[in-house]
């Protein structure tokens, strides 16, 4: 069993070998919470080592700094949210059934207990370049599926459907970001059917015609 600390947080037990893959999901976790509890600048590499039970040397063999940390985290994170919205659009044809299903991705994502989504739409380092990147690459890839169906159901043009996608992929993390912190008296079914139902109302407002 761990031990607590004098900030009263578990800490893993000392010692023992992991495969180095092992190694690295162990420390990008205890990472996360240090990242999300306290942010970028605060968290501090001496905590995060503590928080895996792990010497700081054997930190820095798999991550030459903090950045370089945080970086990998923000790749985990990115590519959960990009791959849930693939699925949500993946999981029907039916493109009412779609929105809904793409807003509930988002949701679930910021609802998870880890608090990985404050990183990646909270971050308190997006003046730094790399960073910046991988926080965009969320709204751009998830933007980019949603433009290719919204296109070969209304006919509008690749840019006129990306505006409208990055539109959705806004109101999604935005609305749900909202709900996490100022919302609670609504369930998270309700607040999915409520902000999917004003994204449907208004995309079905393009209907393909003869002339696209």
């Amino acid at each position: 069993m761990g031990t607590t600390d004098r900030s009263g947080q578990d800490q893993k037990p000392r010692g023992g070998r992991l495969p180095r893959n092992e190694r690295r999901v162990q420390l990008l976790e205890s990472a996360l919470g240090a990242f999300v509890a306290q942010g970028y600048h605060a968290a501090a590499m001496d905590d995060i080592a503590e928080r895996a039970g792990v010497s700081k040397p054997v930190l820095y063999q798999h991550f030459p700094g903090k950045l370089d940390l945080y970086l990998a985290l923000l790749d985990v994170s990115c590519d959960q949210i990009i791959d849930n919205c693939r699925a949500a659009l993946a999981s029907t044809h039916d493109n009412k059934t779609r929105v809904a299903a793409a807003m509930a991705a988002f949701y679930s994502y910021v609802a998870a207990e880890n608090g990985a989504f404050r990183l990646v739409f909270e971050s308190d380092l997006t003046s730094e370049p790399a960073v910046r990147e991988h926080v965009d690459r969320v709204t751009s890839e998830c933007a980019a599926m949603i433009a290719d169906v919204i296109h070969d159901d209304t006919g509008l043009p690749g840019e006129a459907s990306r505006l409208l996608a990055v539109s959705l992929v806004g109101m999604a993390q935005v609305s749900a970001r909202f709900w996490i912190s100022e919302a609670a008296g609504i369930s998270q079914p309700q607040a999915v059917e409520l902000v999917s139902g004003l994204a449907w109302r208004g995309i079905r407002g393009y209907p393909l015609t003869d002339e696209h």
